[in-house]
């Protein structure tokens, strides 16, 4: 009956199903790897202190929007709440008792 089957279909179909599926199994392998070995470490107070910010990404701090305040904030380049020029009462307060605990 198999062989009824693939006599009935084109062998180069076939084929060009195997093909393909090869190849996608060696691009997943390959990205699975790369996934693993090429992986960015970023500081996880970076996202803590960015969902603190109030996201007007205006860049009055001198920095290229919250995403760069945060990361020098998580790397203790900026240490004051009043970097940002947009946050207020309590959000300022509580960012700068988080930076002052880290």
């Amino acid at each position: 009956m198999f062989n009824n089957l693939l006599d009935s279909l084109n062998l180069s179909y076939v084929y060009a199903v195997i093909i393909v599926l090869a190849i996608g199994v060696v691009l997943g392998i390959l990205l699975a790897l790369a996934n693993k070995y090429l992986k960015v470490e970023e500081d996880p107070h970076k996202e803590d202190i960015l969902n603190m910010l109030p996201g007007a990404n205006c860049g009055a701090c001198g920095f290229p929007g919250c995403s760069g305040l945060a990361e020098a904030m998580a790397k203790k380049e900026c240490s004051k709440a009043e970097a940002c020029k947009v946050i207020r009462g309590e959000a300022k307060d509580k960012l700068q008792s988080y930076l002052d605990e880290m």
